[in-house]
């Protein structure tokens, strides 16, 4: 399969590109009025580990691999992000 967690490719700069996945359940229950917040990152620092952005193997990047990143999230058009929560019902 390509363009996978078995075999990853890096993403092109400027490029918008499609990513699709499955969040595990939960089942949290909110109150009414309460919201969600999504975040979108490429590391989870420092609760696993730094992410150098350059598409190393992290047990060998150096400090000069670690760049900065920018993630978009596109609002417009037919490139619009989108997510999709399921709502059991009571």
């Amino acid at each position: 399969m390509l363009n996978s967690l078995s075999a990853p490719e890096p993403f092109q700069p400027g490029v918008v590109t499609k990513v699709e996945f499955v969040l595990q359940d939960v089942f949290h229950r909110f109150k009414k009025g309460h919201r969600l917040m999504v975040q979108v990152q490429s590391s989870w620092f420092p609760m696993v580990d730094r992410n150098p952005q350059t598409f190393v193997d992290i047990f060998q990047a150096k400090a000069g691999d670690f760049r900065k990143a920018v993630q978009q999230v596109c609002s417009a058009g037919d490139t619009r992000s989108a997510l999709t929560v399921r709502v059991l019902p009571r």
